[in-house]
C-alpha cells in the first residue's frame, strides 16, 4: 500500500471511529446509581431493560497482594473454591441450580482483587442471589476439591513450560517486581501450592471477604429498589470486619540493563523488552495511552509494526503496551522473530523508543491515536456483563463515576508536546530488561 492510500485509509477509519463514537456513547450512556450501604459495600445499580437478563459482578480486595509469597496462590484458590461447596449446598448442587435456568454463577483470582460474576434470567433473580450469597457468605473449601483444583492448577503450570510466551513472562515479571507479589503467578508454584492447606483458605476468607473490602456493580432489567431488598434478603448476614494489608515491598526502576536468556530448540525468537511503567491512577495514564499506540499499541498504524514488519520483514507481530495496575505497572515490547535476526530486531525497538523520546510525533499520528482510543473506548461496555466489570474496575481504582463522560477529552487533550514529555519520562533505552527464549546458538545475541 502506498504512502497516499494509507493516509487515506486511516483518515476514513478515523471519520468513522469518530462517528462511531458520538453515536455508541449515546446508545450506551451509563446512569449509574451509586450508594455505599450500610455494612460498608459500595453498590452501583444500571439498569437496562430491554433483555430480561441480570448482570452482576462483585471485586474483592482479595488478590494476591494480599497473600504471602511462600503460600503464592492462595488468594486463587479460594476465589477458585468459592462455588465448590457451602454449608448449604454440594459443589453439583451448586452447578445443576444454575445451569438448571440456563444462569451461572463463579469467581476469578487476580493481583489487585478478584471477581465474582452472575448472570441470570430477571425471574431467576431471587436464586441467582441466593447463589451469590451462597458461595461468597458460606463456602467450605472441601479437602477433595482442594486437592483436585492444586492438581490440575499443577498440571496446568507444567503444560505452560513448553510454552515459550509463558517463560518469556514469567520470568519478565520477576525481573521487574522483584519480590513485589506482582512479579509472582496468579496461580502460584508447585512449590507454594504444596504448602497450602484448607485452613489456609479459611483463614484467608475470613481475614478480607468484608463487605467493606467490596464492590458490587449490578446491569440489567433490575432496578436500584428491586436490588437492595435482594441485597437486604440475602446479604443481611454479611457484616463488615477490619481489614489490615500486608506491607509490600515497593519496586523500584532499574538503573541498568538485565539480560535473561532461556536455551530453547526454537525456531522462532521470543522476545520481551521493558522495565516498570505506572500505576493505573498515574495521571500520566492518558498521555501515555496516546504515545503507546503511536510507539507499539496501534497494530498496524503503529511504528514499531511499519518499520520490523513491514519494512523490514522481521516479524509477524510486534506490540507494545503499558500494565498498569493498582500499586506498579509494567512497559513491555513483546514480538517473535527468527532466531537469526533477533539482535537486530532487539536493535530496531530501541531505536523506536529512542526516536519518540527525542522527536515530535506528526499531526495525523496523534489524530489517528486520539481518534482510535476515543472510538473503540464504548467497546468496553457495551454489554452487561462488561459494564458490570467495568464499573467495578472504575470504583476500584477510584476513577469516579465520571470516568465514562471525560475519558474522550483526557485523551483529546493530549499534546505532541505532552507525547515527547511523558516517552521521555517513562521509557527507558538505556536501562531495561531483555528476556529471549530462543535457540541462544543461533540468536548470537549480543550481550555487551
Amino acid at each position: 500500500m502506498n504512502t497516499f492510500k494509507y493516509q487515506k485509509t486511516i483518515f476514513i477509519i478515523g471519520c468513522i471511529a469518530v462517528l462511531l463514537l458520538t453515536v455508541t456513547l449515546r446508545a450506551y450512556a451509563l446512569d449509574v446509581k451509586r450508594s455505599v450501604l450500610s455494612n460498608g459495600m459500595t453498590l452501583m445499580t444500571v439498569e437496562r431493560h430491554s433483555i430480561p437478563v441480570v448482570m452482576v459482578s462483585v471485586g474483592i480486595s482479595a488478590g494476591n497482594l494480599h497473600e504471602h509469597k511462600d503460600k503464592a496462590g492462595l488468594a486463587n484458590l479460594v476465589a477458585s473454591l468459592l462455588d465448590e461447596g457451602t454449608t448449604s449446598r454440594t459443589s453439583q448442587q451448586i452447578s445443576e441450580e444454575i445451569e438448571f435456568v440456563g444462569g451461572s454463577v463463579g469467581a476469578s483470582g487476580g493481583s489487585d482483587y478478584i471477581r465474582i460474576s452472575l448472570s441470570v434470567l430477571k425471574k431467576d433473580l431471587d436464586l441467582g442471589f441466593d447463589l451469590l450469597s451462597d458461595i461468597m457468605l458460606r463456602p467450605v473449601f472441601p479437602e477433595d476439591e482442594l486437592k483436585k483444583t492444586v492438581e490440575r492448577v499443577k498440571a496446568g503450570l507444567k503444560s505452560q513450560e513448553e510454552s515459550p510466551g509463558f517463560l518469556a513472562s514469567r520470568e519478565y515479571k520477576k525481573a521487574i517486581f522483584g519480590e513485589h507479589p506482582y512479579g509472582r503467578l496468579i496461580t502460584g508454584t508447585e512449590e507454594t501450592l504444596d504448602r497450602i492447606t484448607r485452613a489456609d483458605l479459611v483463614d484467608f476468607h475470613s481475614q478480607y471477604y468484608y463487605p467493606n473490602n467490596a464492590v458490587m456493580a449490578v446491569v440489567g432489567d433490575v432496578t436500584p429498589g428491586e436490588v437492595q431488598k435482594l441485597i437486604d434478603r440475602y446479604f443481611a448476614q454479611w457484616k463488615p470486619g477490619q481489614i489490615s494489608l500486608p506491607s509490600l515491598a515497593q519496586p523500584s526502576l532499574q538503573k541498568e540493563r538485565k539480560i535473561i536468556t532461556i536455551d530453547r530448540n526454537l525456531t522462532q525468537a521470543n522476545i520481551l523488552l521493558g522495565h516498570l511503567g505506572v500505576s493505573r491512577g498515574d495521571p500520566d495514564y492518558y498521555s501515555l495511552s496516546v504515545m503507546n499506540y503511536i510507539l507499539g499499541g496501534g497494530g498496524f498504524a503503529s511504528r514499531l509494526m511499519q518499520n520490523i514488519r513491514e519494512e523490514k520483514g522481521l516479524v509477524y507481530d510486534i506490540h507494545s503496551y503499558f500494565d498498569p495496575d493498582k500499586y506498579s505497572g509494567s512497559f513491555r515490547v513483546g514480538l517473535q522473530t527468527k532466531n537469526e535476526s533477533a539482535n537486530i530486531a532487539i536493535k530496531e525497538v530501541l531505536e523506536e523508543i529512542k526516536k519518540i523520546r527525542e522527536l515530535p510525533v506528526s499531526d495525523g499520528e496523534l489524530s489517528d491515536a486520539q481518534s482510535f482510543l476515543t472510538g473503540s473506548f464504548p467497546m468496553r461496555f457495551e454489554t452487561g456483563a462488561r459494564i458490570a466489570g467495568f464499573l467495578v474496575a472504575v470504583e476500584y481504582y477510584g476513577l469516579g463515576l465520571d470516568y465514562i463522560d471525560n475519558y474522550p477529552g483526557y485523551i483529546n487533550s493530549v499534546t505532541k508536546e505532552e507525547v515527547m514529555r511523558v516517552a521521555q519520562k517513562y521509557l527507558h533505552p538505556d536501562n531495561y530488561t531483555l528476556v529471549v527464549v530462543a535457540n541462544q546458538e543461533e540468536t548470537g545475541l549480543n550481550k555487551d
